[in-house]
């Protein structure tokens, strides 16, 4: 399947439609397999999200049956403001009714390697048959100034065995100390929503969606569900260095 273009005016027009696809895909997997497996971004882009799920849209949710996970997590303990626990619980989890044995956050307070195998443990009990990991239902994914999506930054290797693996380097300056999910599991999941807003995008997401692929260098090329709908969500600033016609890329404005 092919991916999806959706530029909206602004961000609060693209982080409402991003909490509309949260209710249609929750309502969708609870009525067909009795709960929703959802993958959560951290970082500035999704605020808004939260915010709007854990109040208007709040009671359009069975939350009894969401099962939060994030794609990728710093190594700091849960109460840091560098948390992206840290974060989603302040602004969402802890204002709506979602049971505490459904929020299967990162252990972030352990030393890498030790956090990613036991994320990996956790994944491996929501597998599906002939995975060690969870078909996640939804997953939300940011994109970097540098084209990185979770904690897949550039250069770091494309080729990977591992649903879960540290990242200890340093990328473009940017001190890395964290456990992220790889490209094996996101591109099993069901429904991939990329979220891309402000000017200082613009330029990586032209790259990242023409049809020069250089998935060692914008590593957010490396997702593309095998049998999934690939959704980016755009703001007109991150669209703005977009060319108007993208070949095999359906676009809708919003």
């Amino acid at each position: 399947m092919k991916p999806e273009l959706r530029i909206f005016q602004d961000s609060e027009r693209l982080s409402r439609h991003a909490a509309n696809l949260f209710i249609e895909e929750s309502n969708k997997s609870i009525r067909e397999q009795n709960r929703f497996l959802v993958a959560l971004n951290g970082g500035g882009t999704p605020t808004r999200l939260f915010q709007l799920l854990a109040s208007e849209y709040r009671d359009q949710i069975d939350w009894s049956k969401v099962h939060v996970f994030w794609g990728d997590e710093r190594c700091v303990p849960p109460d840091d403001e560098g948390s992206n626990y840290h974060q989603a619980n302040e602004l969402l989890l802890s204002k709506v009714s979602l049971p505490e044995n459904n929020v299967h956050r990162v252990e972030g307070e352990l030393d890498p390697d030790s956090a990613s195998k036991k994320y990996a443990e956790t994944l491996k009990a929501f597998a599906e048959p002939d995975l060690d990991f969870p078909r996640f239902d939804l997953a939300y994914l940011g994109m970097g100034e540098d084209g990185h999506t979770a904690s897949l930054f550039p250069h770091s290797p494309v080729q990977v065995n591992e649903p879960v693996i540290t990242v200890t380097a340093s990328y473009q300056d940017r001190p890395a100390n964290r456990v992220t999910l790889t490209q094996l599991v996101f591109n099993q999941a069901r429904m991939i929503v990329f979220m891309a807003t402000g000017k200082k995008k613009a330029e990586t997401l032209a790259h990242v969606l023409s049809e020069r692929y250089n998935p060692e260098l914008y590593p957010a090329q490396r997702i593309d569900p095998k049998d999934g709908q690939l959704i980016w969500l755009a703001d007109e600033s991150a669209a703005g260095k977009l060319p108007r016609k993208i070949r095999g890329l359906k676009i809708c404005e919003g």
